[in-house]
């Protein structure tokens, strides 16, 4: 073998290898791309560096496996005990032997990992305190990522495929906490994914080529999809109407509840549906409560996210605890769940129990909450029982806000609260000489005249939200709706020194005509979701108030020496009213139909928009006519390639048309074997078949590569010819598939799936 032969085998060699670890250093690109989004569900932390850290291990033992030309099996293999023996290291190595081999309580504490993550996602709110247990679920996700990206980029050589994997995985995220689309961190993932798609064009190209004209075939392709979903993520999505997806909503049919106190996208656009029916023994109809909010940081309220306990048990809810003398009502209330899919159960304040839901559940005895551990409230039915405390006007006045049972993060406030936050309560309760009549000088300032519930102001004049800045300028407007209502309130009693929280719930349904055991039936609607603030009062608990203005009824509490009223609840009627009152009657704001904005009655303008829905149609028109035109793309691109000279470009144009029509491209066969098996069983034209094997045959065993062999123009008017041939001997069916949904898109010519399926399998056994 002479020097210079020596010299070509080790550039054969060496060259796929240098390209290989292009390719690798471009999966781990395309992956860390993907996994940067993650930080929006869960608080970066040890997480991030251990899932980079396995995603880089597994790559490069990989990377080393394919050096010794080991079969495709064991490099897997390899991978993935090289995941095993990370995760078992990091995360529960001390039920392992030897900190490395796993044993068999090792197999028992990862379900009991995986489970307890699932809890906390479920019942937590984004972001995520990063414990050991999702640590675990991250890292070991991205890790068993990291061994599919890998086998379908480096071993079946279906790069496209593999983005369209790692585009799904960024777009978790967003789900999850919906939010303005990432510009910055769309175009990365993109760059990734073109860097990606062009690193495993350049591995399969042979060494004595690179300096030849390459065919822009793939790398085109790959702009070509990265232009259209940057313009369509970036251009179109925001245009169309965006989904309502919260923290506790639920994935199925139906509402769900909002327990971000980002409710305003939802009122402007409500979906007007019964959720609830509810029947109860109580006086009046209580409201019903999903969840609590408790820490403040100043932009934002987090949902609480405190010990649950299973809620069969002796200590979910428990008895409630009042102070002496103080009187205590029990009630019975039927929730029967018509169209809601939520992980919190609607239920009235304070439960004691609860009888009646199908799943797993679990109680949180410190906000007397019911929260789903396995399944939804869709379809349920369920009893509450809930013990009420009636203090007089006397012992509450007699009480102080506050006490030990509190946490110190319902006092909290953030160190730049606008200064009008706390101006304004002092001066609105400057008159007063106890808590509790503090908090009704507050609730009925809110309720009086200066302020309007309004939908649009928030969004006109820029403080749609429940931060301190918004709080700040809704004081100034005094227009608001109910969550603005709440958020001031709360942090006015906590600038008072009183302990206060937001509920998220519903407000009392509407009457209906239908009874039940003689009990009317109330319905409740998708558009009372609600807010309203709470103040702790030692020896009673946790106090309502209803300060947003024309919504419910305010808190009451009755003298001793008059008729005892219900409970200081939003709600609660006054000491002079009939035995058994009515249900509560919410009075909106002149036009406004109670939280949806809409008027309250008369005619209302219910054209709709097209212009929404005519996007939306051209939307689906554009994705499901993208593989099409992609094709054509493509096939021009080879054509033109092709008459430049480019004789690869030529027969990839005819391997692409086999693919697309089923017809099996194995890496075993040689361009004369398939330009014969062509030509005999699938109508390919002998002449022009034969001035293409040649062509090709010519540029791939001659130094030069694919070009200067044959006339450009002869070339690929032949593959015209033959691809021309193949697609009119195929069944109509077929033939329109194959034009409509081009397989040659993501199946490259020689890759494992080329040459699968029933027709391949005939091959191999002919």
């Amino acid at each position: 073998m002479s020097s210079a032969e020596r010299s070509a085998r080790r550039g054969a060699v060496d060259g796929p290898r240098g390209g290989e670890w292009m390719l690798t250093a471009a999966v781990l690109t395309a992956l860390l791309a993907a996994l940067l989004p993650v930080a929006r569900v869960i608080e970066s932390g040890a997480w991030l560096v251990g899932s980079v850290a396995l995603a880089g291990l597994i790559l490069a033992a990989g990377y080393n496996a394919r050096r010794f030309r080991l079969p495709a099996v064991a490099v897997t293999l390899i991978e993935a005990a090289v995941w095993v023996v990370f995760m078992t290291v990091v995360f529960v190595r001390d039920t392992a032997f030897v900190w490395l081999i796993p044993t068999a309580d090792t197999i028992r504490e990862v379900p009991r990992l995986v489970q307890t993550a699932m809890e906390e996602i479920t019942l937590g709110a984004a972001p995520l305190e990063p414990s050991l247990a999702l640590a675990f679920m991250v890292v070991g996700a991205m890790g068993l990522l990291t061994l599919v990206i890998d086998h379908v980029v480096v071993t079946a050589r279906m790069p496209l495929l593999a983005s369209i994997g790692i585009v799904a995985v960024s777009l978790i995220p967003s789900i999850a906490v919906p939010g303005d689309v990432e510009v910055i961190g769309f175009v990365l993932l993109a760059v990734a994914i073109l860097f990606l798609i062009r690193a495993e064009t350049r591995s399969r190209e042979k060494p004595l080529e690179q300096e030849a004209e390459r065919s822009a075939g793939v790398p085109a392709t790959a702009v070509a999809i990265g232009a259209i979903a940057v313009v369509v993520a970036v251009v179109a999505t925001p245009m169309l109407p965006q989904p309502a997806a919260r923290a506790g909503a639920g994935m199925g049919p139906g509402p769900g509840i909002d327990a971000t106190l980002q409710l305003g996208d939802d009122l402007r656009r409500p979906q007007e549906v019964e959720v609830l029916r509810v029947r109860t023994d109580s006086p009046v109809v209580p409201y019903l409560r999903a969840t609590t909010l408790t820490r403040f940081d100043g932009g934002v309220w987090e949902p609480d996210r405190p010990q649950s306990i299973a809620l069969d048990s002796d200590r979910s809810l428990g008895e409630l605890t009042v102070g002496p003398d103080i009187r205590v009502s029990e009630y019975n209330t039927i929730v029967d769940v018509v169209n809601l899919d939520s992980l919190w159960a609607p239920v009235p304040f304070p439960a004691v129990s609860i009888d009646g839901l199908d799943g797993q559940w679990s109680a949180v005895p410190y906000n007397r909450t019911v929260v789903a551990r396995d399944g939804s409230t869709q379809g349920q039915e369920y009893a509450v029982v809930s013990t009420q405390p009636r203090p007089t006007l006397e012992q509450i006045r007699a009480l102080t806000a506050g006490g030990e049972q509190v946490r110190d993060e319902t006092t909290q406030l953030p160190a730049d609260i606008p200064e009008i936050i706390g101006q304004t309560a002092a001066q609105v309760t400057a008159e007063a000489t106890n808590d509790y009549d503090r908090l009704v000088a507050l609730q009925r300032w809110f309720r009086g005249s200066d302020f309007r519930y309004s939908l649009d102001a928030p969004v006109e004049d820029g403080f749609d939200g429940s931060g301190a800045e918004a709080v700040a300028r809704f004081l100034e407007q005094r227009e608001g709706y109910c969550v603005h209502f709440a958020s001031a309130f709360a942090l006015m009693a906590r600038t008072l020194h009183m302990p206060a929280r937001i509920v998220v719930g519903y407000l009392p349904g509407q009457p209906t005509t239908d009874s039940v055991d003689g009990q009317p039936v109330y319905s409740v609607s998708s558009s009372q979701l609600h807010a309203w603030p709470e103040v702790y009062f030692g020896g009673i608990g946790w106090v309502a108030f209803e300060p947003t203005s024309g919504l419910g009824v305010p808190t009451s509490f009755s003298p001793a020496a008059a008729l005892p009223g219900e409970l200081g609840q939003p709600g609660a009627t006054a000491p002079d009213t009939a035995a058994t009152p009515a249900a509560p009657t919410t009075t909106p704001a002149p036009g406004v139909d109670q939280e949806t904005g809409g008027t309250a009655s008369g005619s209302t303008d219910t054209q709709a928009d097209p212009l929404p829905a005519f996007g939306i149609l051209l939307l689906v028109a554009l994705v499901l006519a993208l593989p099409f035109l992609l094709g054509q793309l493509r096939r021009r691109q080879l054509e033109v390639a092709g008459r430049r000279g480019d004789v690869a470009a030529a027969w990839q144009a005819v391997q692409d048309a086999a693919i697309d029509l089923g017809i099996p491209v194995p890496a075993s066969q040689s361009a004369r074997v398939l330009g014969a098996r062509l030509v005999h069983e699938h109508g390919a034209p002998a002449a022009e078949m034969r001035v293409l094997v040649t062509a090709i045959e010519r540029a791939s065993y001659a130094r030069g590569g694919k070009h200067g062999f044959g006339q450009g123009d002869a070339t690929t008017d032949a593959a015209l010819a033959v691809r021309a041939a193949l697609f009119a001997a195929a069944d109509p069916p077929r033939r329109l598939f194959a034009r409509l949904v081009p397989r040659s898109l993501v199946v490259r010519p020689g890759s494992v799936y080329a040459g699968s399926g029933p027709a391949a399998r005939r091959l191999a056994a002919g």
